[in-house]
């Protein structure tokens, strides 16, 4: 039986990752990037879709844990015979990417057992494999894998398999190492030396954090996982290490969420900013920069990690899916639809960016002015929303308030550093926007704003009105909207991102969602800065009670069930933690502007 999605921890070498559960199995692992197909993918299917497990024989785990504030992961296992250490961990990306894992002997002498079954093409493709002294060597079409350990391997090309015995003192490692097909041998790697400076490098890159306040460890691991979905060569985050994760077991919403979403920018540069780490900042928004080169008609929600457009939508059908949740798919096609409030979002970043004190470009100006002639000839479109809905277009609230906050940072921003723009056409576009939406989008017969022009539903996006400056925290609509939120769509108190039965067939999609885990930081927010802080604090707990054992969320909660759900690990929630915490420490929320006069 697949594991829960909390049971896994994460390895990476920022520019993939692997999913290791506590069993001591690799499940989850795409080469040679995070959008690779996967070699082990049985995550999604079953153990014959690949996978790498190295455990007691008859032993059970008594402890996991990240070995201080890196990625490595040591597993303790108690044995009849005796305990032993397993350490798992990724160097950061060198010539080739490689997984090292090192058993390592505590007392007693402990029977262990290594399984490796490699399955290129997400589980599809068997290699032809090759055992040779110290050696393996699995080959198919582009790809090739390379296992090296001092144990003797034996197998064919369905699985390779080891079983060997530790004592007290001994170190056995295995290292598995990528290359294109076409490529020499790699070297080999040194366990021991990659291990000391995995560690270093992690200890020294944490070491940069400048938060300060009552939860510093927890901000520092999310910090790392943050760190861990970075691709390094662009400095492009992705939204989560997996793809097909359900947000509802069984089900069919299920998305790929290993690409960058343009959205995520302003809260991951004010978590990264907040916290010290202007070098990533910095390489996020270049990233950005380049990714919306073009024509402004054409931006995209999403792109590849390189910054690339086309990530066409397809199904894996020969993958059964976790749990039972199919369609599994790969690339995304809500990279296609037209979702307003992205103008909006990358005019909000690249202006937090650029307050905060990043270098600033003529480029990126030159840019923004375009984003912003199209939104002012666009902003009255329905669109998608940012749940991304596939259903019929809407005018969703939450589109109006970032176009009209798009448009309030490109005139600060003009204003501020005197720069070229019809500065008088564009405040009374923004007086037209505020407008629209408070007559459109505000019901007051129920004292709220609603998820859409005319809905009868409402939308935990709102809860993000004030922090754009289009309305005060303590205005009566806003309190109203807070209000309605937590009737309609708190649950346990955790925060679902609408209702899809509150509108006929808003999102186009069968079943339901679990509680989406950024939207419930996004309430614990709202809730401090409406003067309720102790509700806040006691949400921020509870909230970070859902991490599991390595300090890892995904996308969602499932109430009912008791479990998390959707892709793991999600940035979007681990940037959720990160600004919260700022926000109850009372530190300022880099880029909210405060009224312009």
């Amino acid at each position: 039986m697949t594991p829960r999605i909390e049971d896994y921890a994460l390895l990476g070498d920022l520019q993939t990752a692997a999913l290791l559960s506590r069993d001591g199995r690799i499940d989850w692992l795409c080469l040679p990037r995070f959008d690779s197909p996967a070699c082990f993918a049985a995550l999604l299917h079953d153990p014959q879709a690949g996978m790498w497990e190295l455990s007691s024989v008859d032993g059970h785990v008594t402890r996991r844990a990240y070995a201080g504030e890196t990625l490595v992961v040591e597993t303790e296992w108690a044995a009849s015979g005796g305990t032993v250490r397993v350490i798992d961990f990724m160097p950061p990306r060198g010539e080739s990417a490689d997984v090292v894992r090192i058993v390592e002997g505590v007392s007693g002498r402990v029977p262990m057992r290594m399984s490796l079954r490699i399955r290129f093409g997400y589980g599809r493709v068997t290699p032809w494999v090759h055992h040779q002294d110290d050696q393996v060597a699995a080959v198919a079409g582009p790809d090739a894998l390379w296992l090296r350990t001092p144990v003797r391997v034996e197998g064919g090309d369905s699985e390779s398999h080891a079983e060997f015995t530790v004592g007290p003192g001994d170190r056995v490692p295995f290292t598995l190492t990528y290359t294109p097909s076409h490529a020499p041998e790699p070297e080999p790697v040194n366990a021991d030396t990659a291990l000391a400076e995995t560690q270093k490098f992690w200890n020294d890159w944490i070491a940069q954090c400048q938060y300060t306040g009552p939860w510093p460890d927890t901000v520092r691991r999310a910090l790392v996982t943050l760190k861990a979905l970075t691709y390094q060569p662009t400095g492009g985050i992705l939204a989560a290490a997996t793809t097909s994760l359900p947000e509802q077991l069984g089900g069919s919403r299920n998305w790929d969420y290993r690409y960058c979403w343009l959205r995520d920018a302003t809260f991951t540069l004010q978590a990264l900013l907040g916290t010290g780490f202007t070098e990533e900042a910095h390489a996020w928004r270049e990233w950005l920069v380049r990714a919306i080169a073009g024509d402004p008609a054409e931006l995209q929600t999403m792109y590849a990690l390189d910054g690339g457009r086309y990530i066409p939508e397809t199904s894996l059908d020969w993958l059964s899916g976790y749990e039972g949740s199919t369609p599994v798919r790969a690339g995304n096609d809500a990279a296609g639809q037209f979702q307003l409030d992205v103008w909006g979002e990358v005019l909000n970043g690249l202006h937090l960016a650029r307050t905060a004190g990043l270098p600033a470009s003529q480029a990126a100006w030159e840019r923004q002015r375009a984003l912003l002639d199209f939104l002012e000839g666009h902003w009255d479109r329905p669109d998608n929303g940012l749940w991304e809905v596939r259903g019929d277009r809407r005018h969703f609230v939450h589109s109006k308030v970032m176009a009209w906050t798009g448009v309030d940072r490109a005139i600060r921003m003009a204003s501020r550093y005197h720069l070229d723009a019809p500065l008088s056409q564009w405040r009374d576009l923004r007086d037209r926007i505020h407008k629209d939406v408070c007559d459109r989008g505000y019901d007051t017969e129920r004292g709220t704003f609603t998820q859409f022009y005319g809905s009868r539903g409402v939308d935990a996006a709102l809860l993000l009105i004030p922090r754009t400056g289009f309305l005060p925290w303590t205005d009566p609509r806003f309190t109203g909207t807070l209000k309605a939120v937590r009737t309609h769509l708190e649950e346990d108190g955790f925060v679902r991102r609408y209702d899809p039965d509150a509108d006929k067939d808003v999102d186009g999609l069968a079943g339901r969602q679990g509680s989406f885990i950024a939207c419930s930081f996004w309430l614990a927010d709202a809730l401090h800065n409406t003067g309720q802080t102790a509700e806040a604090r006691a949400l921020f707990e509870k909230l970070l009670d859902l991490r599991n054992d390595v300090g890892l969320l995904s996308e969602e909660y499932d109430t009912h069930h008791k479990r998390q759900i959707g892709n793991t690990p999600q940035g979007f929630s681990m940037v959720g933690l990160i600004n919260t915490a700022r926000t109850l420490t009372g530190q300022p929320d880099v880029g909210t502007p405060p009224p312009e006069h």
